[in-house]
């Protein structure tokens, strides 16, 4: 899969869809795959348009959504997709400031886009002032797609992943993304206070600040010899030990003794064992690891 940080002439006319893509859900999935679908059919380059930094961090940093994913993640599961060229829009002033008509004659006509294939709430320009109607005014092929529905009947969106992991309800988030939620990054050394408690743990560094969840989770870490490591993370600010600590993801692998540093792994939060809580001593805090890890130990032994 190419990725392009700037718009190029394309000699082969493009497929293109359009929009943040945070978390990649089953919504998502529809259109990179109805995309995929129209593209085989008509002899075009499935392509990809979307922003860095996430418009609503731009606007209002404070304020913004968690992320879901980040950019490599979400790049991957583009490629997992069957998409075969990404353009990465560096989202600021200039670019929040194209209306709709340059956007369609300087960049949409600009990269060959033929068909293009959206949501059916599907927005564009400064001031989100364009619509499906106006592409289709403008001389594009457009197919728009309605909502996912989940089982519930509840629309399928980056919100409601959000919001079911904040509660913990991971097979609800499940339902919505199609898949584990997950975690990825390089293992990174730590101060190994887990090792020194006998519990030590990978430290996977995360490139935002903002995880959408946090707690003690029972968990799988792929990327070690193609396995599926069982094991307990703690995911959270670590209130034990500091005041003002910034989020952090450890994993306690079982039976694992390993350097695996500098791994790039992917962590699959599987069941909520307890929200992070603040211990009066490290006694406590290590008597409450040990239950947690006999916790995770029970989840995996009753899903066998």
């Amino acid at each position: 899969m190419q990725v392009f940080r700037h718009i190029v002439h394309s000699a082969t006319p493009v497929a293109l869809t359009i929009g943040n893509f945070d978390g990649v859900h089953r919504g998502h999935k529809a259109i990179l795959g109805r995309l995929c679908e129209r593209a085989a059919a008509d002899g075009l380059i499935p392509c990809v348009m979307t922003f860095e930094p996430h418009p609503r961090e731009f606007f209002s940093p404070a304020t913004a959504p968690a992320r879901l994913t980040s950019l490599r993640e979400k790049l991957e599961l583009f490629a997992d997709a069957g998409i075969k060229r990404v353009y990465l829009c560096r989202f600021n002033r200039k670019f929040a400031g194209i209306s709709a008509q340059d956007f369609m004659q300087n960049i949409l006509r600009k990269m060959g886009a033929r068909l293009i294939l959206v949501g059916d709430d599907f927005r564009f320009g400064a001031g989100r002032v364009g619509r499906v109607d106006d592409l289709c005014a403008g001389g594009f092929a457009v197919e728009s797609l309605a909502d996912v529905m989940a089982s519930d009947g509840e629309r399928v969106s980056s919100t409601a992943v959000r919001e079911a992991l904040a509660t913990g309800d991971l097979g609800r988030a499940e339902a919505l993304l199609g898949r584990p939620y997950s975690i990825s990054g390089h293992v990174a050394h730590g101060d190994k206070l887990g090792r020194q408690m006998g519990y030590p743990t990978a430290n996977i560094h995360m490139l935002h600040d903002r995880p959408p969840l946090f707690g003690i989770y029972a968990v799988k870490l792929r990327g070690v010899d193609g396995q599926d490591l069982p094991g307990v993370a703690s995911l959270g600010l670590r209130p034990t030990m500091k005041d003002d600590g910034k989020p952090l993801l450890e994993v306690h692998l079982f039976e694992f003794d390993r350097d695996i540093y500098g791994c790039h792994v992917r962590v699959y939060f599987l069941k909520k064992l307890r929200n992070e809580a603040k211990f009066p001593n490290l006694e406590a805090l290590k008597r409450q690891i040990g239950a947690d890890e006999q916790a995770a130990r029970d989840y995996f032994k009753n899903e066998k």
